[in-house]
């Protein structure tokens, strides 16, 4: 089984997905945790169109298809993944060597901007907040960041392409509501 966490970095869906790995291992089902920012393209096509480009932020940062052959469609036929691609620090390969899952394994993939890019999964989460919520919590180095993730929720709608969305304006009170798939 391959499940997507995703929401924009404010929303924690790291945490998310951190917080799913004990339940399921409760259940006796082995899991594995990637992050989609182990699957970034490299430096010199990242920031081709400079380093606060909005649009290259949605487009260009993610190498959708290396997380697509790599992890979740290998996982799915094979049991067998690589659990990750790119060092964005040192803007090398990061050299991992293939992971083999046991019967009945579960993949739990986090990141940001992940729906609508043809990523197979069993389950999607995506995690949202009001605009303003996002802006709010949005650190100032990183505002230039929002442009992106409006057109991501205009273009992409991922409310409607999620399973399960969850509204965590007040993450003490989450909100749950089953997706438009």
């Amino acid at each position: 089984m391959r499940v997507i966490v995703d929401g924009a970095p404010p929303t924690r869906a790291d945490a998310l997905a951190d917080a799913l790995v004990d339940p399921l291992r409760a259940l006796g089902r082995p899991v594995f945790r990637v992050h989609a920012d182990d699957f970034l393209r490299p430096a010199s096509v990242r920031f081709e169109h400079g380093r606060q480009d909005p649009d290259a932020y949605l487009e260009d940062r993610l190498d959708a298809g290396a997380l697509a052959r790599e992890v979740l469609d290998p996982f799915a036929a094979r049991g067998r993944f690589l659990p990750t691609l790119w060092d964005v620090v040192a803007d090398r390969s990061t050299r991992a060597g293939f992971v083999d899952a046991p019967e009945r394994a579960v993949l739990v993939l986090d990141g940001h901007l992940l729906l609508g890019r043809w990523l197979d999964a069993e389950l999607t989460v995506h995690l949202t907040v009001r605009p303003s919520t996002l802006a709010r919590r949005t650190p100032a180095e990183d505002r230039w960041t929002l442009p992106a993730f409006a057109r991501y929720d205009d273009e992409t709608l991922p409310t409607q392409l999620a399973d399960v969305v969850v509204h965590v304006d007040d993450p003490r009170r989450p909100a749950l509501e089953s997706g438009g798939r």
